[in-house]
């Protein structure tokens, strides 16, 4: 059966929610709550699935969201417009199999004509060495870096132009 990328529905939120903890430290822990918030408020929320499986998820935003993330706000005060990547996370079980890069795809396709800057953040404390170096080949480039949890977390707030 062939990977097919559509708009998340209720019954992919438990599986979403599992995937994403399953790939903590490197991605935010976030709960059911969160999770139904970006469904309702998420500019983009798609998932992938292969085999009746999820393989992976992307969610991303525009500027004037009420989120409330330090990293997304980070981005909102020094740009202005931009697809930001809230999180993107893809299975163990299909990894190496270029599905990041095609959600970032479908993401940037998704976006307006106007919007030619991608946004995201990769750990750096704890590292991320796996998704900065995804990143690092899809063409983003370091723009900043932000600490929080009192030096503990670390990101490197990336761009990529499109």
């Amino acid at each position: 059966m062939p990977l097919v990328i559509r708009d998340v529905i209720p019954q992919d939120l438990p599986a979403v929610l599992a995937l994403n903890e399953s790939e903590l430290p490197h991605v935010g822990k976030i709960d059911m709550a969160q999770v139904l918030w970006f469904a309702a408020h998420a500019d983009y929320f798609r998932v992938a699935r292969k085999d009746e499986h999820l393989a992976g998820f992307l969610i991303g935003l525009r500027p004037g969201s009420s989120y409330t993330s330090l990293n997304y706000r980070w981005f909102c005060e020094r740009y202005v417009d931009f697809a930001y990547v809230d999180r993107i996370v893809v299975a163990r079980h299909a990894r190496g199999q270029g599905l990041g890069a095609r959600l970032y795809d479908d993401f940037a396709e998704s976006m307006p004509a106007s919007i030619s800057l991608i946004t995201c953040e990769v750990n750096t404390i704890p590292p991320n060495e796996q998704s900065m170096g995804f990143h690092m080949n899809l063409g983003f480039t370091r723009v900043g870096t932000l600490s929080t949890e009192a030096g503990q977390k670390e990101v490197a707030l990336l761009l990529k132009r499109f």
